[in-house]
């Protein structure tokens, strides 16, 4: 699917995302990349990103990728999202890369790797969407 979509107007498209701080800086079928800041105000105690914070970081990228690889004439919609920590993240960006597994008719099946500033990988979360006809 062609969208002609830039990655601020995909961010801009789930008004969740955009409050969060989630940037998108690539965006294509084959891998949706972006990032969201370590604050404060997203984390748990200990200073430690809230696991709900990198969650929506992926399922952001993870629902772009899955968008950007719909066929004609339809929509989407999250089925079941499986997230592995690896390890807190207690300062700088989190970074993420999602790529489809699977792109068929009826579901889209997207892996999404989060990675912290020293590029080790912190989660990595699977997500299936449905592919919903108009």
């Amino acid at each position: 699917m062609t969208t002609g979509l830039t990655p601020d107007q995909l961010t801009d498209a789930m008004p969740f995302a955009r409050a969060l701080g989630v940037r998108i800086d690539t965006a294509g079928p084959d891998e949706v990349a972006g990032r969201l800041d370590w604050a404060p105000d997203r984390c748990t105690a200990g200073g430690v990103m809230h696991g709900g914070a990198l969650m929506a970081l992926a399922d952001t990228l993870g629902a772009a990728c899955a968008f950007l690889n719909l066929p004609p004439d339809t929509s989407t919609t999250t089925l079941e999202s499986k997230t592995n920590f690896f390890r807190g993240v207690r300062e700088g960006c989190v970074r993420g890369v999602a790529r489809p597994l699977h792109t068929g008719r009826t579901s889209i099946v997207v892996q999404t790797d989060l990675y912290d500033d020293t590029g080790r990988r912190v989660a990595q979360v699977t997500q299936t969407q449905a592919v919903l006809r108009a």
